[in-house]
């Protein structure tokens, strides 16, 4: 994707810069548009040709194209008909098919553009956004500009190259009465104009209040089970009202402004034919223009009249379609924080060795999370992190990962800095079981495939089996084909914490961080999860971030995390026997605090 114009420049022209790869197609359906319109106009001016011939005979236009007899002559106009029918209706259909099939491509260039773009942004970006906005402009306002290119592009041309066109034709017919027609011109260009600065803001305020009101809609049916077990439904309608009030209330603005444009136009044009219906009526009664012409006149007025009457209906979908085009571009335009490095890494060359060396984070300046940070977690070795709330746990999981970067300092794997390594490279070499599982809609087996999409069944049910998850599997009807609904909401919490645990082992990559991965399990799968860790956890990097100390026992070093800093480090039995911070944690988990 080329670079794209600044958010100043004006939303028209950073669409045009945007679709550049298309301007071919551009060009033609817009080639298309105004021969099909030429066409379209051409009917009046036969009728001309026709009443000249039946008034003036063999002085008509017609008979002095060489053709002798009254007969040829109308034959030579229904020709002429036929002719301009066909060509206009072949026209009308090529601009169809290629503004339609633009709007297609481009939407769907949009979509994807934006799309993968969003997915390059960095978690921090999704803390700041509600997902129904984001949502709103990857559907809605991408739809909207496909509403646009579909009819209004073409209406903007049409109307352009009627304007043209029939100007053109009043000058050749009688220039005295092209200034009657042409009059209201200046003046309906310059209320466009004022109408465009004056809608622009309204329609910006209206995409904002739709993106508000996904959000909600989002944000609602996510938590339904929350809502409705604090029986919070009435406060939600109530709320979601409101905001869907304040979506229409903006649209209301919007619309009685856009809606007041076209009967502004149709009084302007009406003076443009109140001239042209008395001046050509004298010259015609005074025998200064000819009947035929004046008829052509009176058609074309009227031809002139109805286009730009509807050219407020036209008007108003450009301006939603730039606002937006505004929106889509403004994330498009969004820099990601979190950039690839020049380093490629093999799976195979990874030893696993992971350290923060004096590593300085903080979210807000005045609050640091972490400061001079040194902390090594061996090779082949698990290494367990434990600590209260707030201590920095998650924080250093998004540092492994990458999904932040310190600000002082250093993360390196197996020496080389973490910012050095490609992005792909350094995730794929990490399998990750987060606390907060997400399942994506579809089957078991897609879900414990989901890093290796290429796998067998044998070795899906093989890290199933891993994972303590193959019993309850197979125990639904359709086994591991059973499709578990949007984030899993078909199994329980356990259930997904374990197929989530499956599809990080059938992964098998050399380094492996579980966060909480045993915090929706009881005991006894704990024990079982216990049991398969031990033999995953064989000559590769573990790193557990856990408040169940009963989850890192068998680490080969314990490190414990207070406000940022480790103030502790050790197995569990050296940690236990010191009586410091770690003992008081298993002391109240085990029951044995007094």
């Amino acid at each position: 994707m080329a670079p794209l114009p600044s958010k100043s420049v004006p939303p028209l022209r950073r669409l045009l810069s945007y679709s550049k790869p298309h301007r071919r197609t551009i060009w033609l359906a817009t080639l298309c548009s105004v021969l099909n319109k030429i066409f379209d106009l051409a009917p009046p001016l036969l009728i001309g040709v026709a009443i000249d011939l039946v008034v003036k005979g063999d002085a008509s236009w017609v008979a002095s194209l060489g053709l002798e007899t009254f007969e040829t002559q109308l034959w030579a106009i229904v020709a002429m008909t036929i002719v301009i029918w066909v060509a206009e209706s072949l026209f009308e259909y090529a601009f169809g098919v290629l503004w339609r099939g633009l709007a297609q491509t481009l939407q769907h260039e949009l979509r994807m553009d934006a799309y993968t773009h969003v997915q390059s942004l960095e978690p921090a970006f999704f803390e700041d956004r509600s997902t129904g906005g984001l949502m709103a402009v990857l559907n809605d306002d991408v739809n909207q500009l496909e509403r646009f290119l579909d009819n209004g592009a073409n209406n903007l041309i049409q109307v352009a190259t009627t304007v043209i066109v029939i100007g053109g034709m009043y000058i050749m017919l009688s220039p005295s009465i092209a200034l009657f027609a042409i009059a209201p011109m200046p003046f309906i260009v310059w209320g466009s104009m004022a109408y465009q600065r004056l809608l622009a803001p309204r329609y910006d305020a209206v995409r904002e209040d739709v993106g508000a009101l996904s959000a909600d809609l989002s944000g609602n049916l996510q938590g339904i089970a929350t809502i409705q077990s604090y029986t919070r439904e009435d406060f939600e309608a109530g709320r979601l009202g409101a905001t869907s009030l304040r979506y229409s209330n903006s649209n209301r603005k919007a619309i009685r402004l856009s809606s007041a444009f076209s009967p502004m136009i149709r009084m302007a044009v009406l003076t443009g034919f109140l001239g042209t219906l008395v001046v050509g009526g004298h010259q015609v009664h005074e025998g200064v223009l000819e009947v035929g012409v004046f008829s052509t006149i009176v058609y074309l007025t009227q031809r002139l009249l109805w286009p730009l009457t509807r050219l407020g209906e036209t008007f108003d979908l450009y301006q939603r379609a730039m606002s937006s085009t505004s929106r889509i571009l403004d994330l498009l335009g969004v820099e990601p924080k979190i950039s690839s490095g020049p380093l490629a890494l093999r799976p195979e060359d990874v030893r696993g060795e992971l350290r923060l060396s004096k590593a300085d984070f903080f979210y807000r300046p005045t609050v640091p999370i972490f400061e001079g940070l040194d902390l090594c977690m061996p090779a082949g070795k698990t290494t367990a992190i434990v600590g209260s709330t707030g201590a920095g746990k998650s924080t250093l999981i998004k540092l492994l990962l990458r999904f932040a970067d310190v600000q002082g300092g250093s993360v390196s794997l197996d020496g080389t800095d973490v910012r050095e390594l490609r992005l792909p490279d350094l995730r794929g070499a990490i399998g990750f079981v987060s606390q907060d599982v997400f399942l994506f809609h579809g089957t078991v087996s897609e879900n414990i495939a989901y890093g290796r999409p290429e796998s067998t069944a044998e070795e899906i049910s093989s890290a199933a089996m891993a994972a303590e998850a193959d019993g309850f599997i197979r125990a639904f009807p359709e086994g591991y084909e059973t499709v578990v609904g949007e984030r899993g909401q078909k199994l329980s919490g356990g259930q997904r914490q374990r197929i989530s645990i499956a599809r990080a082992i059938l992964k098998d990559p050399p380094i492996l961080v579980l966060d909480e991965a045993t915090s929706s399990v009881d005991n006894e799968t704990e024990a079982a999860i216990q049991r398969s860790f031990a033999a995953i956890e064989q000559g590769r990097t573990t790193v557990l971030i856990a408040h169940r100390l009963s989850t890192v026992r068998h680490a080969h070093c314990i490190h414990v995390l207070e406000e940022g800093r480790v103030v502790e480090s050790g197995t569990h039995e050296e940690l236990v026997s010191r009586n410091g911070v770690y003992a008081g944690l298993w002391a109240v988990q085990t029951g044995a605090a007094g």
